[in-house]
């Protein structure tokens, strides 16, 4: 193919979407790693080449090439997926793994840039500078630039073979997840409301049968569990849910991960050895706030002991309520939900489908727009005519309030088939100044929300909102970034156990009246969130929430253990440490056939291994950051004007903690985490 056609190396601002097929993926990361390649080799063989501006600054645009080529790849494979990009990806990915494995091993390159350390002229850079020759050797060091033959050549096969099988355990669970379907009876919908079975209804038009179906995406799942009055419905779905990728269940033995996972947890560990460090886990923390295996459990455990009383006393008043009011003598795992919106509904006096009609998309999407724009001094302009990979997508400018264009965003929010569960933000284009002219960054944000029905706009659940609210958190995390270096700009940079305090904190905006005023508002009558209903929304705000939190302590503290205490003599023993989790915080024991970590995709392939404690350990520094808006006024400028400039706007430059401190005046007080969580007040009684 000749690469000068090629739409993938084309010099756009967007990319070229409706050009893109897999037969363009091979040629053009192959043209650019080889440019890549030639470019290195002549940066360390090059003596002048010993500075800032003539070794990182080089490197930095190469690495963007690289990255603006293949990020519209790598988002395909989990919006649009198929046999022919699944199999150009999977050879693309191989080979940028090799690419960089062998850029960190590669002495005289490691050479160049401590030299740029080393020298006096150092002194002299600015900070996000200054940052990135520090965080470059750093990498070096963790990619076994140091190791001696034959360590530096199992290192290297270790990185390569980790990212196929991260990779096949993605795909094992996508294939899973669109594997399974049922028909459903009438008999099977009582109870699922309409807004759910217009979903199911769609659900079965998409394999071509009548009626209803059952799937294993999220939206459709939830739905089941919550609402279907048939509990051998609500149990069939569980079971094929939660042994996904598994030798168990209906599909058992088929798109199996338990292989992958050994395989996966063997290498991490012996790639942690190789580098010198006792075990996966004592890698992963060394360049995170939390630093130590110690101080994570210890934060882990605390928490537990906060939490789970609460917890205990959650479980055992919902199974006294679904005995006596629902029949259910013994409440099983497929019940919990089921039950406790029945119990929500009763205590609180309303349910998630009373909510949904005051939240349509088109209208929450505003508001979320409007409040952004208000708190960082923003405009969002719709773009209409951009190429994407679906008809729903949109795309979005950011400008300044003078409307200049600061970034974009595209915004993909339905969930369908070929398309990766969850919800994410990615990155399309990172911001980068080169002679004179800036590359706006730009987002892909993704979610998988019900899509509308009819006439009827798409209606979310409030914890859709607050899905919605946290994705953005993170898009503007790396829109809004000052720093001119991707390498440090946005989210790039940022320790792991920080990345998610943008997204975190924007969360917190979901729950403010004078923010639900500005979107929240019936979809056909226009009737703003009645006061009622909303005094009854955050009367349940905390309903459950020691079950929730003892549910994120298990997936944390199963993460952590499973990587701190590996043994190669024993292998992964998965299930044993699950188990042992399980008995230290959770409350409610799920069948023995249970396999939630076949498609645990956050830990083993989504780059959250030995750092799923993260998402906690943010809600710390999200719950205490969003309390200077509490004290100012949630929607004061000036907060919002110096959250911007020291959280938002430096991204990766300098340590999470000192922006932190930037921001808040002080460092970040746990407190405030129990507090979001009503935990302060419960574990007290």
């Amino acid at each position: 193919m000749n690469t000068t056609a090629n739409p993938l190396l084309a010099a756009s601002e967007l990319p070229a979407f409706g050009q893109i097929s897999a037969e363009h993926i091979k040629p053009a990361i192959d043209a650019i790693l080889d440019r890549y390649r030639t470019a290195v080799a002549q940066l360390c063989a090059d003596p002048q080449a010993r500075d800032f501006e003539r070794l990182l600054a080089p490197l930095e645009r190469l690495e963007e090439q690289l990255g603006r080529a293949f990020a519209p790849v790598s988002h395909l494979h989990g919006v649009k997926d198929s046999p022919e990009l699944r199999e150009a990806y999977a050879q693309a990915l191989a080979k940028i793994t090799q690419f960089h494995t062998d850029l960190g091993q590669n002495r005289a390159l490691y050479e160049a840039v401590q030299a740029v350390h080393d020298a006096p002229s150092f002194a002299r850079l600015d900070r996000p500078q200054h940052t990135l020759v520090q965080d470059a050797l750093r990498d070096f060091r963790r990619s076994g630039v140091a190791l001696e033959e034959p360590a530096r050549s199992r290192f290297a096969q270790i990185q390569n073979t980790l990212s196929r099988l991260e990779t096949a355990f993605e795909e094992a669970v996508l294939d899973a997840t669109d594997r399974w379907h049922k028909p459903l009876a009438a008999s099977e919908l009582s109870g699922l409301p309409e807004s759910a079975l217009a979903m199911l209804a769609q659900a079965a038009a998409e394999h071509d049968l009548p009626g209803h179906a059952a799937t294993l995406k999220g939206p459709v799942v939830q739905a089941i569990l919550m609402y279907a009055d048939d509990r051998a419905l609500r149990a069939e779905v569980y079971r094929a849910y939660n042994t996904r990728a598994s030798d168990q269940g209906p599909s058992a033995g088929q798109h199996d991960n338990s292989e992958n996972i050994e395989q996966i947890m063997a290498l991490r560990h012996e790639a942690a050895q190789l580098l010198d460090f006792a075990s996966a886990a004592h890698l992963s923390v060394s360049d995170k706030m939390a630093s130590t295996p110690a101080r994570v459990l210890q934060f882990l455990r605390d928490l537990a002991v906060r939490a789970k009383p609460v917890a205990e006393r959650e479980l055992a008043e919902l199974a006294a309520y679904a005995a006596s009011a629902l029949g259910i003598v013994t409440l099983a795992p497929w019940d919990v939900a089921y039950a406790a919106e029945k119990l929500r509904e009763q205590r609180f006096a309303f349910s998630e489908e009373e909510i949904k009609p005051y939240f349509p998309l088109p209208a929450v999407l505003d508001g979320l727009l409007g409040i952004a724009s208000e708190l960082f001094n923003l405009r969002f302009r719709l773009r209409d005519g951009v190429p994407s990979w679906h008809p729903d997508v949109r795309y979005y400018d950011v400008l300044d309030a003078d409307g200049n264009l600061l970034a974009g965003f595209y915004l993909d929010l339905y969930a369908r088939a070929s398309k990766r569960g969850g919800a994410w933000m990615d990155v399309c284009r990172a911001r980068l100044r080169h002679e004179g002219t800036l590359q706006h960054p730009v987002a892909f944000l993704t979610c998988n929300f019900a899509p509308p029905h009819g006439e009827r706009p798409a209606l979310l659940t409030h914890d859709d909102v607050l899905t919605l609210f946290h994705e953005f958190g993170h898009g503007l995390h790396h829109m809004l970034t000052e720093v001119d270096w991707p390498g440090v700009g946005g989210i790039s940079g940022v320790e792991w156990d920080a990345v998610e305090l943008p997204s975190q904190f924007m969360e917190n905006f979901g729950w403010q009246r004078a923010a639900l005023d500005r979107f929240a508002r019936h979809y056909q009558t226009g009737a703003p969130l009645p006061a009622e209903l909303f005094a009854k929304m955050t009367a349940a705000r905390h309903y459950h929430a020691g079950l929730f939190l003892v549910r994120q302590l298990e997936y944390a503290l199963f993460d952590f253990r499973l990587h701190l205490a590996f043994d190669p003599t024993a292998g992964a023993q998965v299930l044993a440490v699950l188990d042992s989790v399980r008995r230290e915080v959770a409350v409610l024991q799920p069948p023995s056939w249970h396999r939630f970590p076949h498609a645990f995709t956050h830990v083993f392939s989504g780059g959250y291994a030995a750092g799923y404690y993260s998402y906690l350990w943010a809600e710390v520094l999200s719950a205490d950051a969003f309390a200077a808006f509490e004290e100012a006024g949630i929607f004061d400028r000036d907060t919002g004007a110096r959250y911007r400039r020291e959280i938002l706007a430096v991204g990766g430059s300098r340590p999470a903690l000192e922006s932190f401190i930037a921001f808040r005046g002080r460092e970040p007080e746990p407190a405030a985490l129990l507090r979001s969580y009503g935990l302060a007040v419960q574990a007290a009684r």
